[in-house]
């Protein structure tokens, strides 16, 4: 922990921010800035990776180190960075393309390993830098430069995937609830092990309003069940629904009938919970969840490797790199 006392000054660059007026990326950007302080991490010590996309062009506009990697490749550098140097925080920023597309195999492997780094998705489910082509993200059905006659995939859902990999910390959050959202980033950051957050984001130039239903003031209270530690899952405008768990799903019942419903956990040893929460995603008859789906504490791979690594030292000695290279089948070049 340093310290020095920073602000969220202190984590803005000099670089002009280039996204489309009105794009979500602001919302988060100005939420991660907030948080970063918070953490008590020198700004040496913090570092964010990122690929391609919107979304990637993050590091620019925060004042740390940063690497704007190639597309999908971000887990495997954040990956190398935290081997190299366990005592670095390590933020990786993609979207929904860059990370589930080409990307998709790196992520799935970052959270099997548990590596210490968090990863903050943007999903808009489109293609924004490419001028709005669907996205593993985007519904079937949906009309884009690519796909004029509606898609024909179904979509792909990064919180199971998350889920079923073994990320350690899975959440989501939205754009629009940024005190919310901070809070997300936050405990993402602050968490040991592989941490995810999916943040719904809206982008107003190729897919505007998608996520309409759960940030339109007037329903939204309707449409989204806030996840919180010890609480059951209350929901409405007037707080008088209730999701309660009964034969292994999920249904509505009228809060005061709420005799079978569950209280949430973010340890909860039971992934047909987690995965049945997963599931109600832009559900039509039930609210999307946001917040922690879990939170688990499990050896990291980057701590199991520095251990590894000082017992053999411990048993064999440091090594000698020149002996190494001179040692085996050699050959001289005349």
């Amino acid at each position: 922990m340093s310290d020095q006392v920073l602000t969220k000054e202190d984590f803005t660059s000099d670089q002009e921010v280039r996204w489309c007026p009105g794009c979500g990326d602001y919302s988060i950007l100005a939420q991660t800035r907030k948080v970063l302080p918070q953490l008590g991490i020198p700004k040496e010590n913090i570092v964010f990776v990122s690929g391609i996309g919107c979304s990637s062009r993050f590091p620019y506009y925060i004042d740390s180190f940063g690497i704007h990697g190639i597309h999908g490749r971000a887990p495997a550098i954040a990956s190398g960075i935290k081997l190299a140097n366990p005592d670095l925080k390590v933020f990786i920023v993609t979207g929904d393309g860059d990370g589930l597309s080409i990307g998709g195999n790196h992520l799935i492997h970052l959270f099997r390993r548990n590596i210490d780094v968090t990863v903050l998705l943007f999903n808009n489910r489109i293609y924004g830098l490419t001028k709005g082509q669907y996205s593993p993200t985007s519904e079937r059905g949906k009309i884009t430069k690519s796909s004029p006659f509606g898609s024909l995939e179904n979509p792909f859902d990064p919180i199971k995937m998350a889920l079923a990999s073994g990320a350690t910390f899975v959440a989501r959050s939205v754009d629009r609830e940024p005190k919310h959202l901070a809070e997300t980033i936050k405990m993402a950051a602050e968490h040991v092990g592989t941490s995810f957050v999916e943040i719904y984001q809206n982008c107003n130039i190729f897919n505007d309003g998608t996520f309409e239903s759960l940030t339109d003031p007037k329903i939204k209270k309707d449409n989204i069940v806030v996840m919180e530690e010890g609480k059951p899952y209350i929901f409405g405008k007037e707080s008088d629904r209730v999701l309660a768990w009964e034969d292994g799903s999920f249904s509505v019942n009228m809060h005061d009938e709420a005799s079978s419903s569950l209280v949430h956990s973010l340890a909860n040893s039971n992934s047909s919970v987690e995965f049945a929460l997963a599931e109600l995603t832009m559900d039509e008859h039930k609210p999307t969840p946001i917040g922690v789906f879990r939170k688990i504490n499990k050896n990291t791979y980057d701590g199991l490797l520095t251990k590894q690594v000082e017992n053999v030292k411990e048993k064999l000695g440091s090594g000698d790199l020149e002996k190494l290279l001179s040692s085996g089948n050699t050959w001289e070049i005349k």
